[in-house]
Formats: structure tokens, C-alpha cells, sequence
């Protein structure tokens, strides 16, 4: 992949946690975003770019309990690196409440798509549980405690930062780490 080109590559679970570590250390990120990961096998950082892209053996789902969410990481996850952010995220999801419209039937006819009888009005909405792909991660540079969660659903979701805090092993702490932003 283009992307890779030129990147610093780690292998084995520990060396490739120490690097994450490091690499949200360097670029003022909570350490807690990346705790839920496991069986980590590559990490991969190209400074010229940004570009970083973890492989771990499988998919991984977390609950960020104390903001009530519930995060997917793919086995393959990418983003581009910049002071206090994630861009372009890849391979990570949260599990959002959505509006869906209720409809009495949908049906395909000759590769058209047509709904019958869409009910409207407020009522006739209800809220679904789907997975919405994370497109970027901020936090507020000065540091304000907190962090910005952009969905490509739209609008971002802002969280207290400690909700992130946690070393990379996976295990949440009430404290910040040393030298924390």
C-alpha cells in the first residue's frame, strides 16, 4: 500500500502497544483510546504523512461505561496522526441511537427501489441502535478536558477526556497519566 511507504513497523503485541502509547503520548491523545485492543500483531507510522494503521488478530468491541458507549475496533484500523487529533479514521464504530422512519413495505422491481405507504409525521419515527463509523477524534488544544468524537453520521459528540484515560493494557483509571497533556 502507498501509504505504508517509508513507515516505522513493530510487530508482537508489547512492542506494538508500547508504540501506540507513544505515538498518542507525542501527539497529545488520550492513552485510553486505543486500551481496548488486543492481540495486537502490526503497528505502523509514517512521520511524513501522519499515517498510522494497527492490525490486531480480531475485532474487538469495548464499553466506555462512564459515557454509556459502546465501541467496535476492526482487525485492521487506520488514521492520519496530527497534534490532538485522529483524521480519517478507519475501522472504528460506536453504537449510536438513529431516527429511522417507519414504512409498511419496501420492495425492488426492475432494480428500482420503491417504499409503500411511508407513514409520516414525528411519531412515525423511531430510534434504532447502528453501528456509525468514527471519522475523527479531537481534543482541545489548549486542553479543556474535553474530546471530540465525529461519527460520518455528522455532528461530533463531546465527552469528558477522563472517559479515556486508562494505560494500554485496557484497564481504566480515574487519573490521568503522568505528563498528561
Amino acid at each position: 500500500m502507498a501509504e505504508k511507504k517509508g513507515g516505522i513497523v513493530k510487530r508482537g503485541h508489547e512492542e506494538t502497544l508500547n508504540m501506540a502509547v507513544s505515538l498518542l503520548e507525542e501527539f497529545g491523545l488520550p492513552l485510553g483510546l486505543l486500551s481496548p485492543l488486543a492481540n495486537v500483531l502490526e503497528i505502523g507510522f509514517v512521520r511524513a504523512t501522519g499515517y498510522m494503521w494497527i492490525v490486531q488478530q480480531k475485532k474487538v468491541e469495548h464499553d466506555f461505561n462512564t459515557i454509556n458507549k459502546i465501541v467496535s475496533y476492526n482487525s485492521e484500523i487506520s488514521a492520519y496522526l496530527e497534534k490532538s487529533r485522529l483524521k480519517k479514521l478507519k475501522g472504528v464504530t460506536s453504537k449510536e441511537m438513529v431516527p429511522w422512519p417507519l414504512v409498511e413495505k419496501i420492495w425492488k422491481d426492475e432494480g428500482k427501489i420503491e417504499i409503500i405507504g411511508k407513514l409520516e409525521g414525528p411519531e412515525k419515527w423511531e430510534e434504532v441502535l447502528m453501528w456509525a463509523p468514527v471519522s475523527d477524534i479531537w481534543v482541545d488544544d489548549p486542553p479543556t478536558g474535553r474530546i471530540d468524537i465525529k461519527s460520518l453520521r455528522g455532528t461530533p459528540k463531546r465527552f469528558p477526556v477522563e472517559a479515556f484515560y486508562g494505560n494500554y493494557q485496557g484497564e481504566q483509571t480515574n487519573n490521568p497519566p503522568e505528563n498528561y497533556m
